[in-house]
Formats: C-alpha cells, structure tokens, sequence
C-alpha cells in the first residue's frame, strides 16, 4: 500500500508540473520577446536566451500608446463594476438566500438560466437600448436625436452593475452561513439591512474579496463592450490600446508583449495583495445548494 500510495503521489506530481509548464511558457515567451532584439523573435530554432536585453520595446509601447490615460479608464471602469456588483451583488445574494418571498426560487432559476446566455448574444439589444433612452444624451422622450449612454463610461458600467454571476456567487456564500444569527438578530429588534450589514458583510470578506478580483479582471480585460460602446480616443482602454500595435495586417510583436505584460501587472498585484481571502472564498462557497 505505501509503495501504490508512492507511486500515485509520484505521478501526481508529474503531471502538476507538466501543466504548470504548459502554462508558463507562454508568459515565459511574452517576457522573453519583450526584452529581445526584433531580429531574434522569430528565430528558429527558438532561443530562449536573447543575446542582448533591450528596453527598446517597452519604450516603443509607451511612445505609441498613451498607456497612462487608458490604465486609468481600465482601472476606473473596472473598480466601478467592482463597487457596484460587490453592492449589488451582496444585496441580491442575502435576499436570496435568506428571506423567504413569493417566487424566490423561480427567479432565481431564471438568474441562473440568465448565466448561461453567451454575452455577444445581448450585445446589440444592449447597444440599442443605451442609444435610445430618453432624455439622455441628446434623445427625446421617445429616444431618438441623439446618442443616448453611447460614448459614455456609464454605458459600461451599467450593464454590468449586477452580474448574474454576482448574484449567484454571493447567494451561495450567504446560504453556506447559518441562519441563528439572522433570528436572534430579529428577536433583538434588527431589521433586514442591519442585519445584513452588521452581522453578514464582515463573514462574507472573503466572499467579496473572491468577487472583487473576478470583477476586476472582467472588467480589466473587456474589450468588445468598450469597443462596441466607446469611440471616444480619450476613452478607450488598456485593451483597446494594445490593439494598435496591429495594422496593415501585420503585428509588432515586441511592443505588443510588452504592452501585455504592462496590462497584467495591476491584475497581478491585485492578487497577491487578496490571495488569502482568494482561497478562502472558494473553499466556503458552494458548499451548501
């Protein structure tokens, strides 16, 4: 038996480090590219050691793309979905799993049927209603004149102000959490939201934290709603602004990796910093249906 046991922790191991190598080389490879001469990016056989280290790329990337004013639209258009879906989100998740009202269970199948709509799907209806709401963006009460929420971070935000996802990911969080702090918390004269907010929001930190990074890496890394919905230069996105590194139907590799690796770096640090609430929210979510 030890030596089976032996044998099947050897090999578990094997294939751990077979897949984190599949998985790093690319990250390796886009490292390497972005510090090599462009005469050597596409030499083959592939040499992993450049023969010299240049800058030459990241300087280029900052010269093409003004990095500084898309990080900050990333990061406003990202920490506002963050904020609103972790509101939203919690609000949702706690009248689901905790309150009993008439067709509770009903609505959310219909959410969860919801999660499973490709978003490319409601993409165009999405567009044409932020382009017709009245009274916005030049439109009339009928909303036509004008370009309504187009063009605007708020065409952004509010589509996903709350997540399907959100609301899901919290409503299982919440009914993992026992409900005698809910009664005695009734007994002793709380209402819902102080209940919710005294009692609940600080045991579902790392429920939040769980969802602030998925949030925020959504967010981080969209790039057809922004596409579709922002023609604005000055508010275009980080991923927006990497796409300029191809034109003419060829691509500057060098500068493009560069400019990636740019673009990790707060989803990076943003993981590191909320690794421990990370782990332990989805330890503690989906443990209870």
């Amino acid at each position: 038996m030890k030596l089976q046991t032996y044998w099947q922790t050897t090999i578990l191991y094997i294939i751990s480090i077979a897949v984190c190598i599949v998985m790093v080389v690319p990250f390796v490879w886009s490292l390497i590219t972005s510090i090599r001469p462009d005469e050597e990016i596409f030499m083959l056989p592939i040499q992993w050691i450049p023969s010299s280290i240049t800058m030459e790329h990241y300087r280029k990337a900052f010269e093409l793309v003004p990095f500084g004013l898309y990080f900050w639209n990333s990061f406003y258009l990202a920490f506002m979905g963050v904020l609103f879906n972790l509101l939203f989100g919690s609000l949702s998740g706690y009248a689901f799993a905790k309150l009993h009202f008439r067709g509770r269970d009903a609505i959310f199948k219909i959410l969860l049927a919801a999660m499973m709509i490709p978003g490319v799907v409601t993409m165009i209806p999405q567009f044409f209603v932020l382009k017709h709401i009245p009274f916005i963006g030049g439109n009339d009460w009928l909303g036509v004149g004008g370009n309504g929420l187009l063009n605007t971070f708020w065409a952004i935000i509010l589509p996903g102000a709350s997540g399907s996802f959100a609301v899901f990911f919290m409503r299982q969080f919440f009914v993992s959490l026992p409900s005698d702090l809910q009664e005695v918390s009734r007994i002793e004269g709380s209402g819902e939201l102080r209940i919710f907010w005294n009692i609940y929001i600080p045991l579902a930190k790392p429920a939040l934290a769980t969802l602030g990074i998925f949030t925020f890496q959504a967010g981080w890394n969209s790039f057809l709603g922004p596409l579709i919905m922002l023609n604005d230069p000055a508010k275009k996105t980080i991923q927006l602004g990497l796409a300029a590194f191809t034109y003419n139907k060829q691509v500057d590799f060098g500068p493009l990796m560069a400019g990636a690796l740019i673009a990790v770096v707060p989803i990076l640090i943003l993981f590191l910093l909320l690794q421990k609430y990370f782990v332990q929210g989805i330890a503690f979510t989906g443990t209870k249906g």
